[in-house]
């Protein structure tokens, strides 16, 4: 058995980190929009790594559990019902046959994700589970979950390992202007002094253009020598172009593989979720950052996620107690 769509929210698709080894063909890499948010699902889960999860953006679905499974939602605060009554966010959640998961509304973020322990029954494309939109491939019939959808479990996984905490505190998503890191780009010698200056010392506002393709960013414009037109060449997640308009867009998850304008910058990993909980009329700023402190920040944030492991992977008081006594029980049993 599995879960049932009951109402599919706003764009709600099936995801997992990405379709990679394609774009040569002209397949987007696809995946999720927040990496770190779906690691963390996985995580609370003790699932692998890349397991698929739900995704969706601004309002979240409402699921009918037609089987037990465990569930954990992450992301930006839904406010996540489980039969009219709250539960938390960034925990693990025992859901039972019958079982109505709802939310009320988005406080904060704007996407979220629900990872299962019972694995989502979705056929590997191309290396992947995830929804290439686009091209109908990948994920639930290729396109994204509607009303009356029935997604099936792989497995019957209705346990967790001993926990210390099923649970991580985080408040991600609560600041009104974000500043994002960014390393510059391949054709940053397409633009002016001023135009570079610009960008890294202007306000941008996040425009309604804003889907899992790319944010179109409303703010200064940023001066290029020329032409702000290249030959096409291959496109990074979190790419900052800038068309011959000079305002900049970032491009994301489904982005094309290819692109004629030039790359001012690049959004750094670590910082890209941060961009894919924003909301329309956020006002962002950039930061320039080396390359070597981008890998170091990214080692950090490996370091953070050990760290979340190491938490919830522990035995917890109780377990151990109960280790103990039954240690006892079995010495005085040997001793007779």
């Amino acid at each position: 058995m599995g879960v049932r769509v009951l109402k599919s929210g706003i764009m709600t698709t099936v995801q997992d980190l990405g379709r990679t080894g394609y774009q040569s063909q002209g397949f987007s890499v696809s995946g999720v929009m927040d990496v770190r948010s779906f690691k963390i699902a996985n995580l609370l889960l003790d699932n692998p790594e890349n397991e698929a999860v739900i995704e969706f953006t601004l309002m979240g679905p409402t699921l009918e559990f037609t089987s037990e499974t465990i569930i954990a939602i992450t992301g930006g605060d839904f406010q996540p019902h489980v039969n009219g009554n709250p539960v938390k966010m960034y925990t693990a959640i025992y859901m039972k046959k019958g079982d109505i998961l709802s939310f009320k509304g988005c406080r904060s973020g704007s996407r979220g994700y629900i990872a299962f322990s019972s694995y989502l029954d979705i056929p590997v494309v191309m290396g992947s589970r995830s929804t290439n939109l686009k091209c109908g491939i990948g994920g639930f019939k290729g396109r994204r979950l509607m009303d009356g959808d029935l997604i099936m479990f792989r497995i019957k996984r209705r346990y967790l390992p001993y926990f210390l905490s099923r649970s991580l505190d985080l408040d991600e998503f609560s600041s009104d202007e974000v500043t994002l890191r960014v390393v510059m780009g391949p054709q940053k010698s397409k633009f002016t002094k001023e135009g570079i200056e610009t960008f890294l010392n202007s306000e941008y506002t996040v425009t309604s253009e804003f889907d899992r393709m790319g944010c179109r960013l409303e703010g200064p414009f940023i001066a290029y020598k020329d032409t702000s037109d290249i030959i096409s060449d291959g496109i990074a997640f979190g790419a900052v172009q800038v068309p011959s308009h000079g305002k900049p867009i970032i491009l994301l998850a489904d982005r094309q593989t290819t692109g004629g304008y030039a790359k001012i910058a690049n959004v750094i990993s670590v910082d890209i979720p941060k961009l894919a909980q924003c909301r329309t009329d956020q006002k962002i700023r950039f930061k320039q950052v080396t390359v070597d402190a981008a890998q170091k920040l990214m080692l950090k944030e490996e370091k953070e996620f050990s760290s979340f492991r190491e938490k919830i992977y522990t035995p917890c008081k109780e377990v151990l107690e109960c280790r103990l006594v039954a240690k006892r029980i079995g010495k005085l049993f040997a001793d007779k």
